[in-house]
């Protein structure tokens, strides 16, 4: 899968995805540095590319509706440590590997993926 990492995800974390087989570009490889979030947003939109990020502004299916998107992937932890950030990215590789999140937004937390359904799927 094509894979976008934002600028708050470490991009050491890129290597993980990588070797998982995931097509990984992060924000900052891109020169894309503070980036405005809807820009952004349309970015992934248009290069087909899941983003993976911490800000939990993405959550809000109002304003980033995941219907649009190759999947939208915020990662949830007690912190943003890197040894944490590593746990919810090995869950991350681990749900990729039986599911995609194309049109979904996708709650990744430590063991567990949580997974938006919008109104129409749930009837």
């Amino acid at each position: 899968m094509r894979i976008k990492l934002d600028e708050n995800v470490d991009a050491r974390l890129a290597s993980l995805l990588r070797q998982a087989g995931h097509e990984t570009k992060t924000v900052r490889e891109q020169g894309l540095e503070g980036t405005e979030d809807p820009a952004l947003y349309h970015h992934c939109i248009s290069e087909d590319h899941i983003l993976v990020t911490l800000d939990l502004d993405f959550s809000n299916i109002l304003l980033y509706p995941p219907e649009r998107t190759k999947g939208l992937v915020v990662l949830r932890g007690p912190d943003d440590l890197f040894p944490t950030l590593r746990i919810l990215t090995q869950t991350l590789i681990n749900a990729l590997a039986n599911d995609t999140p194309s049109g979904h937004l996708w709650i990744v937390e430590p063991g567990r993926v949580r997974v938006h359904e919008s109104a129409s799927e749930g009837e």
